[in-house]
């Protein structure tokens, strides 16, 4: 029994993500160190500098030696002629949109209302883009008896049925199949009429039910790659491995090998040695960020630092002896770092790979100290940078390469006191640090998009793209939804001058409210701000509460996939699904209390489906959001009932719960509510009314003066004035 309980823990430490971290952690520490202890790797008895063969060299035995590129090619074609498994997904869902769907039709035919009223209320739940399907649709619902309502609602549940027991895919919608799908599953009882009205009605509840088992298709395509049988090249004994002057390819080194050539020139003290310093630099870093820096614990983050570490080091390995070391890309490493985490978590990583890749690499002390005062350098220009100006960071660069200069000047002038030190040296060594020092700004300056692609991690220079009101996604909402756009611009000053009042990131804050409401794009006309502006009646008089809150409490899901289609980063995204939390709709939910009565409504029905706020950012934007709507509805913008109505807001919101997931404090809180009122009160300050007779008085002067000034000019009289 304790075998078997031991096994078990066993099991779930193995599944744990602590150890799948632990064993990423010594990977990544090995290959640090291969790469680092690459240098050493050379055939030196065999092969030149010029990675070719210096003789022939001919196989004392049969070798074969498996071809790993035609191997690793032969398995990704398999892996890519592998089609995705498909699965049945949750049909409950899909059910129940079709039940509701009938219980509103049933609603709309029971109301004691014009036929018209009727018609219009029965419009809004059918989008159809053939207006003469949807008038027939429209009109049969509103003639049809109860009878025929009654088969029509059976037939449909059971073609519905059919229909996702068959199963609908990506593909058919795509493909525009779903009204084929339905036909063919539809009872041969039916009369065309009955197939039309069941086609239209499920055309609006039916999606995808089956998707894709990643598992299983991955498990296929596991079982197809390991089916693959290696490609493997046979070496007799007396044939040629290698001719003269023959590169030599990893087929070449993986055969010299097993012929018996020794292909590591550092032993495996050395490498052990290298690993070692690699595994304590590596944890220090850890520690550092787990106790400091909790924040670039992200795996993002540490992607970011450890692919760059690699490329420097692979730099620093593959530059030629004969070329300064002064090339080694460690400017470029901590200015792209320090945009993309900040100054102090830059410098530590860049004095960490720079000491680590100067002691393998047996650089010299001189040259260790120039590159770590550069890093400092280097992380200090960029906290003084203004993000608006991405040429800043050219400018920095040729910061960097005087400071180089100057540092190796240095450098040369006292070692010139105790050695010869040859001039050439010097030029060389000055001229590589000026070049890197530049080609750091401009390499930072074109790979900062890219970086923030490939890793999903947004810089303040993404952010600040992303402001440009000529952006298509706010272009778009300043013409279709304007009303929507001119709240979101009110709402970034808010949470721009919040942010900055409690040290969370302003440019990020600000942002995020450009890009909040945009879900709102989908359907405008259904929120007041556009109504308004366009001049039009509110379309929710006219539908039940439970349908107007199913259109309102959906713009933040739609929010989310115009995100997406439009490429905004996630932390961006965050904004749009976190600033209502899981709030109420409360508008609808009391007029559902009005219409059906308290027993039939619950608070959960009408509530936003979250999630809460989860960063400073997004909370100042749950709290801006009100205040801002609210204020509008302020007949008196006094201070006092400016501060009675944020206080008001603020308790509703910690009441309901919808900040216990922020980092907000209490004194976080004082201090946004105190930069609410102060800039609500500068955007409804009151005007002076000017006496009418001041004026004309002022009117009066004006043409005076004109005059006097015109009559100067004609006569060429120059007054001084």
């Amino acid at each position: 029994m304790k075998k078997f309980k031991f096994l078990n823990i066993f099991e779930d430490g193995l599944s744990s993500s602590m150890f799948v971290n632990i064993i990423a952690f010594l990977m990544f520490s090995l290959l640090f160190t291969v790469v680092l202890s690459s240098k050493y790797f050379l055939f030196e008895n065999i092969i030149s500098s010029d990675n070719t063969s210096k003789h022939d060299i001919i196989a004392t035995k049969t070798i074969e030696v498996v071809d790993t590129f035609k191997t690793e090619q032969q398995k990704k074609e398999v892996a890519l002629r592998i089609e995705p498994i498909l699965t049945p997904a949750e049909d409950n869902y899909i059910k129940n949109n079709l039940t509701s769907l009938v219980e509103s039709i049933v609603q709309i035919r029971q109301k004691n209302t014009p036929a018209s009223v009727k018609k219009e209320e029965l419009s809004t739940l059918f989008d159809l883009t053939d207006n003469e399907q949807k008038a027939f649709v429209v009109n049969y619902f509103l003639s049809t008896n109860q009878q025929r309502f009654d088969v029509i609602k059976l037939k449909a549940q059971q073609t519905l049925n059919a229909v996702l027991n068959e199963g609908v895919t990506e593909k058919d919608f795509e493909k525009q199949n779903i009204s084929k799908i339905i036909v063919r599953n539809a009872g041969h009882d039916l009369t065309r009429t009955q197939i039309k009205i069941i086609t239209a009605l499920l055309e609006q509840v039916i999606m995808p039910n089956m998707i894709v088992d990643e598992h299983a298709t991955e498990l296929a395509r596991k079982n197809a790659i390991s089916a693959i049988q290696p490609y493997t090249v046979t070496f007799n004994k007396g044939d040629k491995i290698v001719f003269e002057g023959e590169p030599i390819t990893k087929l070449k080194r993986d055969a010299l090998s097993k012929a018996g050539y020794h292909v590591l020139e550092l032993n495996y003290q050395g490498f052990i040695g290298i690993f070692c310093l690699v595994t304590v630099g590596m944890l220090s870093l850890m520690y550092y960020l787990q106790f400091f820096e909790k924040s670039f614990l992200n795996k993002n983050y540490i992607w970011l630092m450890s692919l760059m570490s690699l490329f420097v080091t692979g730099c620093a390995v593959l530059l030629p002896d004969d070329l300064s070391v002064y090339l080694i890309p460690f400017p470029a490493f901590a200015i792209i770092l320090a945009i993309f985490t900040n100054p102090r978590v830059s410098f530590l990583t860049s004095i960490l790979l720079i000491t680590m890749t100067s002691l393998t690499l047996k650089l010299d002390a001189a040259s260790m100290a120039i590159f770590i005062i550069v890093a400092l350098i280097s992380t200090v220009s960029i906290a003084k940078i203004k993000y608006s100006r991405r040429f800043d960071l050219v400018k920095t660069g040729f910061e960097v390469s005087l400071v180089m200069v100057l540092l190796i000047l240095s450098v040369y002038l006292l070692e010139k006191c105790l050695v010869d030190v040859d001039m050439s040296v010097l030029v060389r060594d000055a001229a590589s640090g000026l070049c890197n020092g530049i080609l750091s700004g401009m390499i930072a300056l074109g790979s900062l998009p890219l970086l923030e692609s490939v890793f999903k991690i947004i810089t303040p220079y993404g952010l600040a793209e992303l402001a440009d009101t000529n952006q298509p996604l706010l272009k778009r909402l300043n013409y279709e939804a304007p009303g929507t756009y001119d709240h979101s611009l009110r709402l970034s000053h808010l949470c721009e001058a919040a942010a900055e009042a409690i040290g969370a990131d302003p440019i990020l804050a600000r942002v995020g409210a450009f890009y909040h409401d945009i879900g709102k794009l989908k359907r405008p006309l259904f929120f007041v701000e556009n109504q308004t502006y366009f001049g039009i009646e509110n379309p929710h008089t006219k539908l039940n509460p439970r349908l107007s809150k199913m259109v309102i409490t959906a713009h933040p899901k739609d929010g989310i996939e115009l995100a997406k289609e439009y490429g905004l980063p996630p932390v961006v995204q965050n904004f749009i699904l976190q600033h209502h939390g899981d709030s109420l709709a409360s508008y609808f939910y009391n007029q559902a209390l009005k219409e059906e009565g308290a027993e039939n409504v619950s608070e959960e029905q009408f509530r936003y489906t979250g999630p809460k706020p989860n960063m400073k950012e997004t909370a100042i934007l749950m709290l801006a959001d009100a205040v801002e709507s609210a204020s509008r509805t302020l007949t008196e913008h006094s201070q006092e009932a400016i501060d009675a109505m944020i206080d008001k807001l603020f308790r509703e919101r910690l009441q309901d719960g919808q900040l216990s997931d922020s980092p907000l404090t209490l004194k976080d809180l004082k201090n946004i509510a105190a930069t609410f009122s102060r800039v609500l009160r500068a955007a409804h300050h009151q005007r002076i009314k000017y006496h009418q007779s001041a004026i004309q008085e002022l009117e009066n002067k004006i043409k005076t003066k004109q005059s006097q000034f015109f009559i100067d000019s004609s006569t060429g009289i120059d007054n001084g004035k």
